[in-house]
């Protein structure tokens, strides 16, 4: 019997635990530990509140979650509840799927002040999770600052400039959907430090801010390149570059109020205020023929209350697993970290791909721990693992205790809207009683 620990209960764990089942068959016993009572990673508390069909393939790993060689073990730290190398004695093998958690950081003055935020945090605060409950955001002026020009900025920026109306219906938390519904936010700030052709936003993303009830996208003509180098871009990157055009020749809307302004050609160089942020200064570049952004040397503020940076996550060190900090994460051979020892996702490659890309690479890694071979047996699996917790007065949770946490959250929904999240850790540990 091949035991096998997944550490993180994401796409990317939920994906590793489904090949397993296929690789070993019955010959398997999978268990996923989370930190949280609750499964699903970014599925949960990453994607989008108002994007409710992506949420859709929680089904897919819930069917993996029931299947009888699969336990969620959650409500279990690993590094704090239980070490990295307890588990490797417990287990044949061990696999990290814990994502990339932590926001980048700027790198530029200012950016300790209060009003910044990373993405990471800034959408936690938005979808529930309790590490971001209380988080807070300034939202009492009239402008904000995204820096990122990818999906995460633009899902940032529609947050704040849809009406709470437009956000009813999702599963959005509650103490946001208040603030929202206070918000004094106007204009929205998507900065870029380089322009159109380079930007990482889909079609989907950009094509929804043009059918906002009060918001208006706004693009500067001159950030557009001459069309004629449209013909070399790649489909996708086409498509978008069409649209910024479309909304570059249209204007803002005068009857809508805020206004979402892509900001091309802007490098942040510094956040501005004493006691909170005031503005953020930023460099205009123009992008060299190698597509590198060059500074051009004239600089520009904009005032703002909150900025938001969304230019990437790491991953953790975790103690016992060799770590690449220059990349964010667990240094690995193609998957490999050490012995028995594993990473899949984020954790492997960093954050990059879509959340279908977690897939094909967590069938790679488990074919590689396949054809390793059987190891030794005689390890206890998760009968040691939950022996210890009980010593250490651990209290894991299990699937039926997320099912009993579904069913309140669904139960609490307001009209229209799919659940209300419980934020509380302590709430949601309050409704774990099932065994694992």
């Amino acid at each position: 019997m091949r035991q096998i620990a997944i550490i993180g209960s994401g796409p990317s764990g939920f994906y590793a635990a489904e090949a397993a089942l296929k690789a070993f068959g019955e010959d398997v016993a999978v268990d996923i530990l989370d930190r949280l009572p609750t499964p699903y990673g970014l599925i949960r508390a990453g994607v989008a509140p108002d994007h409710q069909s992506i949420k859709a393939v929680s089904r897919r790993y819930e069917a993996v979650a029931k299947d009888p060689r699969v336990r969620f073990i959650g409500n279990v730290e690993v590094g704090r509840d239980i070490a990295l190398a307890e588990l490797l004695g417990f287990y044949d093998d061990v696999v990290l799927a814990v994502g990339a958690p932590e926001d980048r950081r700027l790198g530029i003055p200012g950016e300790d002040l209060p009003g910044v935020f990373g993405s990471g945090a800034f959408v936690g605060w938005y979808n529930g999770h309790p590490d971001f409950a209380g988080l807070a955001p300034p939202l009492d002026r009239p402008g904000v600052a995204v820096i990122g020009n990818g999906n995460v900025a633009i899902d940032c920026a529609r947050v704040l400039a849809k009406t709470t109306g437009e956000l009813a219906g999702s599963d959005i938390a509650a103490h946001a959907l208040a603030a929202l519904e206070r918000s004094a936010v106007r204009d929205v700030h998507i900065l870029g430090r380089r322009g159109p052709y380079q930007a990482s936003f889909t079609l989907k993303e950009v094509g929804e801010l043009g059918e906002l009830a009060r918001a208006t996208p706004v693009v500067r003509p001159e950030d557009l390149p001459d069309p004629a180098g449209d013909a070399t871009l790649e489909t996708g990157q086409r498509r978008v570059v069409e649209v910024l055009r479309r909304f570059a020749a249209a204007g803002p809307d005068p009857a809508k109020p805020v206004r979402i302004h892509f900001a091309f050609f802007h490098r942040p160089s510094r956040i501005l205020g004493s006691e909170r942020v005031e503005g953020i200064e930023v460099a205009l570049t123009r992008v060299d023929e190698a597509g590198n952004a060059i500074d051009t040397g004239e600089t520009r503020i904009i005032p703002c209350g909150l900025v938001i940076a969304a230019i990437g996550y790491r991953s953790l060190p975790l103690e016992g697993a060799a770590f690449d900090a220059r990349g964010g994460r667990f240094a690995n051979d193609d998957g490999r970290i050490a012995e028995r020892l594993w990473c899949v996702g984020w954790a492997k490659r960093g954050p990059s791909g879509t959340i279908g890309t977690n897939r094909p690479d967590g069938f790679a890694v488990i074919e590689r721990i396949r054809a390793e071979g059987a190891p030794p047996a005689g390890r206890p699996g998760r009968a040691g693992l939950l022996a210890v917790l009980a010593e250490r007065r651990v209290r894991p949770s299990s699937f039926a205790d997320w099912e009993a946490i579904d069913r309140a959250e669904v139960a609490a929904a307001r009209p229209g809207a799919p659940r209300e999240k419980i934020v509380d850790i302590e709430a949601l540990r309050a409704l774990c009683g099932a065994s694992v």
